[in-house]
C-alpha cells in the first residue's frame, strides 16, 4: 500500500485595521468572512458602553446617519438599526419629520417617507457597531498600541510595524492592511517610505466654528422633529447655521455653527443669544425652555480634506484605506459615519468578487472612491461658496451648478418629486445625475407647486406637547 503524501498546513491568513474608530469597526465587519482574523490596532483604549472614545472631539457635534450609510450599516452588521433604535436612537423620515429652513425658504413637511436618517449621540453610534462586531472571535482589538510604519514594499504591504504603550516595538504581519485612523493618518507618509509617490490632496476650509451643548428636552424626543435652520452662502453675509437634533435618554443635541465674522464661542453665557441670530427664533426659543446638561463643546476642525489615492499609477497589493483616512468631510454635512459605511460596503463587494488575490487592493480603493466622490461634491458646492473659503473658489461652472441646485432648493420647498429627488442623493442614495432626469428638470423648470411656507410647521401632537409643557412659540405657521 503506497503511503499518501504529506499533507501542506494551510496558512492562517489576517487582516489588520488600524483604527478603533466607527470605520475601522465597520472595515473589520467588511473583511471577517475572507480571513481567519481581524486585528484592529487601537492607539488608545475602547470603552465598554456609550462612552466618549478618546481621539474623537468631533463626537461633541451632529452626527446622523443619512439612509444611505443606514442601510450599508445593516448590510454589514444585520440588526444593528433594531439596535439602535432600541438604545433610544430616532428613526427621523425625510422631510416628514423635519423643520429645515433652507437658503430657499422652508421645506414642506410631506407626509410620505421616503429617506431617513438616524439620530442619536456619537458615543451611542460607535458603542452599538462596536458591540455587534467585537462580538465575533475572529475579531480582536490591540488597545494602547500604535501603528508607526507599514511592511513591505511599494508593490506589496506585507504587515505593520507596532509600538506598544511601554515603547517596545514589533512587527505583525498580514494579508490585508487596512487604514482607518480617520483625519490624523500617516498613510501618505508611509507610501512614501516605501517609495510610493504621494497622492494629490485638496483642501478646502470654510472657516466655519462649531459650539454644541445637549440640553435635557422639555418634551418628549420620541418622534420629536429634526430642526435645521440653514446659512445661505451667496448673501455675502457671515453664515450662521443651527439645529437641534432628538437624541437617547430624552436629551436634545444642539449645535451652533457659524463662518469668520460669525463664529460662535465656547461660553456658555453666548450659546442661546447666538441662537437668537439665526435665520428664525425657533431654536433660540425652544432652548429658552430647556437644561443644559454639558458645557459648550467647540471646534475649528472643519476643513474637507481628500487624498486621491485611486488616481495613483503606484499602489501597493495588501493595502486599502477607508473613512476619513481617505476623505474628511465639514461635518456640518453629515457624511462622515455614512461614507465610511459604504466604504466598507464597497470592500467587501471586492472582497465577495475577487478574494485576497492581485489586483483586489486597487480595484477596492477606487470602488471606495465613488461614494467619498458624491460626499464630496455635495460638501465642497456648498463650501466654495462663502467668501472666507481657502483652497478653492467657486468658478463659473460652479456658480452655475449652485443656482441650478438652488432653483431645485426653491422647487423642493412646494414640489413633493423634486424634494424627494434631493433627500435622495443627499443621503447618498443615489449619485448626482439623479437630480438631472428629465421628470426633475421639467419640475424644476415649473417650480414650486405649493406657495412658500412663512415658518415652521408643528404638527397637532407636537403642539399638544408644547402646551403641556408650557411653551408658546411665536412665528409658527398654522
Amino acid at each position: 500500500m503506497s503511503e499518501s503524501p504529506p499533507r501542506t498546513p494551510q496558512l492562517s491568513t489576517r487582516a489588520v485595521v488600524v483604527g478603533g474608530s466607527l470605520a475601522g469597526m465597520l472595515a473589520a465587519a467588511a473583511v471577517r468572512d475572507f480571513v481567519d482574523s481581524v486585528e484592529i490596532i487601537e492607539t488608545h483604549g475602547l470603552p465598554e458602553g456609550p462612552e466618549a472614545r478618546p481621539g474623537v472631539p468631533q463626537a461633541a457635534h451632529f452626527h446622523v446617519l443619512l439612509s444611505g450609510g443606514a442601510n450599508a450599516i445593516e448590510e454589514l452588521l444585520p440588526g444593528t438599526l433594531k439596535e439602535l433604535l432600541s438604545a433610544g436612537a430616532n428613526r427621523v423620515p425625510m422631510t416628514t419629520n423635519m423643520l429645515i429652513c433652507s437658503p430657499e425658504g422652508w421645506y414642506r413637511r410631506w407626509e410620505r417617507d421616503s429617506h431617513y436618517l438616524i439620530t442619536a449621540s456619537r458615543d451611542l453610534t460607535d458603542s452599538v457597531v462596536r458591540r455587534q462586531v467585537l462580538k465575533d472571535p475572529r475579531v480582536r482589538v490591540r488597545p494602547h498600541t500604535k501603528v508607526t510604519a507599514l511592511l513591505g514594499s511599494s508593490r506589496r504591504v506585507t504587515g505593520v510595524r507596532l509600538r506598544a504603550a511601554d515603547g517596545t516595538g514589533s512587527d505583525l504581519t498580514a494579508d490585508l492592511v487596512i487604514d482607518a485612523s480617520g483625519r490624523a493618518s500617516r498613510t501618505p507618509q508611509w507610501l512614501g517610505e516605501l517609495g510610493v509617490p504621494g497622492p494629490a490632496e485638496d483642501r478646502i476650509d470654510s472657516g466655519i466654528a462649531y459650539a454644541s451643548r445637549i440640553y435635557r428636552a422639555p418634551v418628549s424626543t420620541l418622534n420629536w422633529p429634526v430642526i435645521n435652520l440653514q446659512a445661505d452662502p451667496r448673501s455675502g453675509e457671515p453664515g450662521r447655521t443651527g439645529g437641534i437634533l432628538p437624541i437617547e435618554d430624552g436629551r436634545w443635541h444642539v449645535s451652533l455653527i457659524g463662518t469668520p465674522g460669525a463664529q460662535p464661542t465656547r461660553e456658555a453665557a453666548e450659546f442661546e443669544p447666538y441662537a437668537r441670530t439665526l435665520r428664525h427664533p425657533v431654536v433660540a426659543d425652544l432652548l429658552s425652555h430647556a437644561e443644559p446638561l454639558t458645557d459648550v463643546a467647540l471646534t475649528h476642525s472643519t476643513v474637507n480634506r481628500r487624498y486621491y489615492y485611486e488616481r495613483l499609477k503606484s499602489w501597493p497589493e495588501g493595502l486599502v484605506a477607508l473613512g476619513d483616512s481617505v476623505a474628511a468631510f465639514n461635518p456640518i454635512y453629515g457624511h462622515g459615519m455614512s461614507v465610511a459605511a459604504l466604504g466598507a460596503v464597497a470592500l467587501r463587494a471586492r472582497l465577495t468578487s475577487l478574494g485576497l488575490t492581485d489586483g483586489l487592493s486597487r480595484k477596492a480603493q477606487r470602488a471606495i472612491a465613488r461614494p467619498v466622490e458624491l460626499a464630496w461634491s455635495l460638501a465642497v458646492g456648498q463650501d466654495i461658496h462663502y467668501e472666507t473659503t481657502k483652497g478653492r473658489s467657486a468658478g463659473t461652472l460652479d456658480r452655475l451648478l449652485q443656482r441650478y441646485v438652488s432653483r431645485l432648493s426653491h422647487t423642493a420647498t412646494g414640489s413633493y418629486r423634486v424634494a424627494t429627488a434631493m433627500t435622495e442623493v443627499l443621503t447618498l442614495q443615489s449619485p448626482g445625475t439623479a437630480l438631472l432626469r428629465p421628470s426633475v428638470l421639467a419640475a424644476a423648470a415649473i417650480g414650486p407647486l405649493r406657495p412658500q411656507l412663512g415658518g415652521p410647521t408643528f404638527t397637532d401632537g407636537e403642539r399638544a406637547l408644547l402646551a403641556e409643557a408650557g411653551i408658546s412659540l411665536p412665528g409658527i405657521t398654522e
